[in-house]
């Protein structure tokens, strides 16, 4: 019964002129519009170096790890320049923003680090992420000098180097942690990112043609549905088998657009384009997943249900920041658990990892999470479907 519903639903999904449309044709349109609109943007685009301003305070002198990151960061000589640093007092700070010379200034209170704005943007996201990961690893030198210190201590060593530990420890963590670099001219521009967001898209659209699938196999829309209602098949393989059949069509059309693009279109996606692939795999997933949960949950008829997901699927890619990368940055200030549940956002912040990050950490956990969000969304939709009971048929 497994291969026969998804040789029936393959079947059905390819005669649907319209599914073919939006799902294998439409991307390619698009990436044919978005290419004409901003294939001479790309040439110009680089990540500049960033005015900034830093309160030089006393927890800022004292604060060796600040202190050499910003210095590194801003030095003329360094071919990775991110920032044009000014120290200052933090009224002189003030000014500045207020006078629009620097996008933000950072003051660091009893150990804490507080980053100003008064708007939001791309380079204010730079800025935000560097001071996050500087954080980061001064909590981990904290944490390993502590260690070393208290074992040394166990074994009562009456001559414990504090300073040789401090060393040892922000060495490993410089090794082990992330450091932004600017890559923007190779890979990372204006093109790229309307492209990503044509892939993350593409994902999630997808799910029409998992709402059309499992339509098949409801008895209050489709006669196949109603024999499948009396019949003893477990409801978890008609999910599977329809889920299945729409990842293949998925596949076709993800494969169909990466060829376009790299071929025709010329895109470049980097080094690791592989990665791109595999999250985009996962990203489909994910959009089929949630085409399945609107197809079991919601009682109505196909069209309506392919309005929730068209909203659903447009409201999340606005506040993923694909409409504009400052509404992400909003969002993940007043509300992260937002995006931590967003589909969409995982996406993107997966491709944008790739490019910000020399580790695969973040990249890795963004997809993780749309497998457990796929997992979730389909195990709620097989005891959907096994608790659905009609009156008569």
């Amino acid at each position: 019964m497994f291969f026969h519903n998804f040789k029936y639903s393959l079947k059905t999904l390819f005669r649907s002129k319209s599914l073919v449309f939006w799902t294998l044709a439409f991307p390619i349109v698009l990436g044919t519009l978005f290419n004409m609109a901003f294939a001479d943007i790309g040439n110009s685009e680089k990540l500049d170096v960033i005015n900034i301003a830093v309160v030089n305070n006393d927890d800022f002198e004292k604060n060796d790890a600040f202190k050499a990151v910003f210095e590194n960061l801003s030095d003329e000589n360094n071919s990775e320049r991110l920032f044009n640093t000014k120290y200052v007092t933090e009224d002189e700070a003030g000014n500045l923003l207020k006078n629009e010379e620097v996008i933000g200034y950072l003051k660091i209170d009893d150990n804490k680090p507080k980053v100003v704005f008064t708007t939001n943007g791309f380079d204010q996201t730079v800025f935000k992420y560097v001071v996050e990961e500087i954080e980061q690893t001064s909590d981990i030198v904290k944490n390993i000098s502590e260690n070393d210190i208290k074992e040394q201590m166990m074994s009562k060593n009456a001559d414990i180097d504090y300073q040789k530990i401090y060393e040892n420890a922000l060495k490993m963590a410089q090794e082990d942690n992330v450091r932004l670099q600017d890559i923007s001219n190779k890979n990372l521009n204006v093109v790229m990112i309307e492209f990503y967001t044509l892939i993350a898209m593409t994902c999630l659209y997808g799910g029409m043609l998992s709402i059309t699938a499992i339509n098949q196999s409801m008895a209050n829309i489709s006669n196949k549905g109603k024999r499948i209602s009396v019949s003893p098949t477990k409801k978890s393989k008609i999910i599977l088998s329809s889920l299945l059949a729409s990842y293949v069509i998925q596949l076709l059309g993800l494969t169909l657009l990466f060829a376009y693009t790299t071929k025709v279109l010329n895109v470049d996606y980097g080094e690791k384009t592989g990665l791109v692939v595999l999250l985009a795999m996962v990203g489909s997933l994910a959009g089929l997943a949630l085409g399945v949960a609107i197809g079991t949950l919601f009682k109505s008829s196909e069209n309506a249900k392919t309005g929730i997901l068209t909203g659903i699927t447009m409201l999340g890619c606005f506040l993923s920041g694909m409409m504009g990368m400052t509404m992400k940055y909003v969002i993940d200030k007043s509300v992260p658990i937002v995006n931590k549940i967003n589909p969409a956002s995982m996406i993107t912040d997966g491709f944008y990892s790739l490019y910000y990050y020399d580790t695969l950490d973040r990249y890795f956990f963004d997809l993780a999470s749309l497998l457990v969000f796929a997992f979730i969304l389909i195990v709620i939709s097989f005891f959907s479907l096994r608790r659905q009971k009609y009156d008569s048929i």
